[in-house]
């Protein structure tokens, strides 16, 4: 059944009727119930928020942690029993393998080149790469660049979203996804075989969290052929098209890459906006989050619907807070015709909590930047975590953060 009441719209996100402002409340990421809620003024223009429920902002790159180990420098900032969401600067080689026994990781190379060796052979890999690993494969990152990686891991399998009527070429033709051939030495991409130390090759392995270390007489990493469909992928942004409408919004789930159990990531990349109506709104409808938290990781270029927001921010939309463009984005994409954004989107349907490691480098007063003002934290100042946080149990033995 379908009810309209009051002053509305008869075409979402176009012709909003004078003096309001269009809000989404929806079920199931935009793809169940909904209502359009025409309001005076958006339910962001608060005056105060008092207790633990506020949107947040962090600065990655000044994360505490950064650039040592690489399984002891994953910084965590955000998690729940779904997935782990780190943040990892490499300088060196690391001098081990690596298999995560918890989940699939889908590694997004924000700076930096190198080489990734696999069970199934090595890839180059390059800016704006997604590195799909699942679960249980043995991996090893060579820099020849400092390398910067958004980490998710998540508990269910990393796969492709269903595209529906738009076919399977929509958005990229999984033909462009890229997969490793193990006869492709290691060494004509620049890498350096790892070496053994006191004559035995290492491979750590996480389960539950916490760190055991294999080691073999052999190099283990001696894989001479493969065949199956389960693998490690490489997709990156510049093969990606997206969706477009010159008039009507379309809602984030249509730049969906890549879909978990009750996470989705969506790519947020360059393309035009909605000039073929210059009654289409352009931004970002204001929306409720009733299903999901809602993560943006900004990679590059110029991000249309924030503002003082930069390459390597984060900023995390919790359930239960509305959320939407701010003032100035509103102002400005009036006038633009593209956005040049490269961003990184998760969807989680389990409410995400905030690892104490990601105070240090939060944004002060994000939540006030819909009213003018927002400012870094230094590290010095950073407070302790709320108590409503979860805190979660160290084990007496090594753990993965």
């Amino acid at each position: 059944m379908l009810f309209t009441r009051g002053r509305i719209t008869r075409q979402a996100h176009v012709d909003i009727p004078e003096g309001t402002v269009e809000e989404e409340y929806a079920r199931g990421g935009f793809f169940g119930r909904y209502a359009h809620i025409y309001r005076t003024a958006p339910l962001v223009n608060w005056s105060r928020i008092e207790g633990y429920l506020r949107p947040l902002a962090f600065t990655l790159e000044r994360l505490p942690g950064l650039g040592g180990d690489y399984t002891s420098s994953r910084t965590p900032f955000l998690r729940n029993a779904d997935c782990v969401l780190r943040f990892a600067t490499l300088l060196e080689a690391m001098p081990y393998y690596f298999r995560n026994g918890d989940g699939d990781e889908v590694l997004f190379v924000h700076r930096g080149r190198g080489v990734l060796e696999t069970d199934f052979g090595p890839l180059a890999y390059r800016v704006g790469d997604y590195l799909v690993i699942p679960r249980g494969t043995m991996y090893r990152i060579s820099p020849e660049q400092e390398t910067r990686l958004l980490i998710i891991e998540t508990a269910g399998e990393v796969r492709l979203p269903e595209k529906g009527i738009l076919g399977q070429h929509a958005l990229f033709d999984p033909a462009v996804i890229n997969v490793p051939t193990p006869e492709c030495p290691a060494a004509e991409l620049g890498a350096s075989l790892l070496a053994p130390r006191n004559g035995e090759w290492e491979v750590r392995v996480q389960r539950q969290s916490r760190l055991t270390s294999i080691f073999y007489p052999f190099d283990p990493m001696n894989v001479v052929g493969w065949k199956g469909d389960l693998t490690v992928w490489q997709l990156n942004v510049a093969d990606i098209r997206p969706i477009l409408s010159e008039r009507y919004h379309l809602p984030p789930t249509a730049h969906a890459t890549f879909v978990a159990d009750r996470v989705v990531i969506v790519s947020f990349l360059p393309r035009g906006l909605e000039t073929g109506d210059p009654n289409a709104l352009r931004v970002p409808f204001y929306h409720a989050n009733i299903d999901y938290d809602e993560v943006l990781f900004y990679h590059a270029g110029e991000f249309f619907s924030r503002a003082g927001v930069g390459p390597g921010m984060v900023t995390f939309h919790p359930q239960g807070l509305h959320h939407g463009p701010q003032p100035q984005a509103v102002a400005a994409s009036k006038t633009k015709e593209r956005t040049e954004e490269q961003a990184v989107m998760i969807d989680t349907q389990s409410p995400l909590e905030v690892c104490p490691e990601a105070y240090a480098a939060e944004v002060d007063d994000y939540w006030r930047s819909w009213m003018g003002g927002m400012r870094s934290r230094s590290s010095a100042n950073a407070p302790e975590a709320p108590d409503a946080a979860v805190r979660y149990s160290q084990p007496e033995h090594e753990e993965v953060r």
